[in-house]
């Protein structure tokens, strides 16, 4: 039997004219500033009395076709018969509405520590902090104010969280890690971990003890089933703003710069360091003791293996300058027909 379809959109009881919705954005208004506004969706997916937002030109066929009665636009976009709102960054427009509509897309649960959680004596938490069931916090740590620790996650000794961070589900924290404010951690991840150090002696791998620690600055987003290895003897660094998408592994000792972007299943080697707002696109791997500039963009699968200066767009394995990577590709689709000439040639 086919399950029937549930309607996954949130709901709320809220509503809003347009006028005071383009009030709360400081938007452009065109249209009925009267429109009731009950929900937020996609533009794909909205329906008559819902908000919607177009950021990205692929989508602006959906303008027209959208049943949404309001849509967030950016200044260009030209009349339509659907009512707008024209602000500088759409989408961080819908954001504040969604906010407001729903609130903050968190679990709702109050402050406090579960029954079933385990919290040393020496642990000290501060005011609106919560702790789901089963947590575990080991001795000498400190959770700041408004901070949320999902179920099951653990917790290690000498650890510092900052105000507002949120941990989901099924994280480990290990020893010593220092975390800023408003970082957001998902469930699965792993911070502190060992770094991978062994010497080989006789033919054996020889484990190198790895004593140093995680620092997470403010604003940091760690996806899921992320690991973060501590530094050998000092810090794996992860400098402000940065965010990092799932299943990608940080080596120790790695530096990464503020406002960095690393997508999902990158690898960063060991000692490896990177300049602030450098995007490291998805499988994309650096090999270890390199140093990155700012401003650098490694294409998905690229392989890195030596530094690169500020600025760089590099791509392929091993990683070139874009420009010259895109050649080689070129003339490596054209190889099937050079042969195919060469072969005539000498027949």
């Amino acid at each position: 039997m086919t399950p029937t379809p549930r309607k996954n959109k949130p709901e709320s009881s809220k509503t809003l004219e347009l006028d005071e919705i383009a009030k709360l954005v400081k938007g452009e208004l065109a249209g009925d500033p009267h429109i009731r506004i009950k929900g937020v969706a996609g533009i794909k997916d909205a329906q008559e009395g819902d908000i919607t937002f177009l950021s990205n030109s692929k989508y602006l066929p959906f303008l027209e076709q959208t049943k949404a009665s309001a849509v967030i636009v950016s200044g260009d976009i030209q009349a339509s018969h659907k009512a707008l709102i024209k602000t500088a960054v759409p989408s961080q427009a819908f954001t504040q509405i969604v906010d407001w509509f729903l609130g903050p897309s968190e679990e709702g649960q109050a402050p406090g520590i579960h029954p079933t959680a385990v919290i040393d004596k020496n642990v000290i938490v501060g005011s609106g902090a919560r702790i789901g069931a089963h947590a575990v916090v080991e001795e000498n740590t400190t959770i700041g104010k408004n901070t949320s620790i999902g179920a099951n996650t653990v917790i290690g000794r000498h650890v510092t969280l900052g105000q507002n961070v949120k941990i989901y589900p099924l994280v480990s924290i290990r020893e010593r890690t220092q975390i800023g404010s408003n970082v957001i951690i998902h469930s699965g991840a792993v911070i502190g971990s060992d770094g991978f150090g062994y010497e080989t002696v006789d033919g054996r791998h020889l484990k190198i003890p790895q004593v140093g620690f995680v620092l997470i600055e403010d604003d940091v987003e760690i996806g899921a089933n992320v690991c973060v290895d501590r530094g050998r003897f000092q810090k794996t660094w992860i400098k402000k703003g940065t965010k990092i998408d799932n299943l990608v592994q940080i080596a120790h000792n790695v530096v990464i710069g503020e406002n960095s972007l690393v997508v999902s299943q990158a690898g960063i080697s060991g000692s490896t360091e990177l300049g602030k707002n450098n995007i490291i696109a998805g499988q994309a791997g650096l090999v270890g003791h390199l140093t990155l500039g700012d401003n650098v963009v490694v294409c998905a699968r690229s392989g890195v293996t030596k530094s690169l200066p500020d600025g760089s767009v590099v791509l392929g394995e091993p990683a070139r300058p874009i420009s010259e990577q895109k050649r080689i590709l070129a003339a490596i689709a054209r190889l099937p027909e050079i042969v195919k000439k060469l072969m005539n040639k000498n027949s």
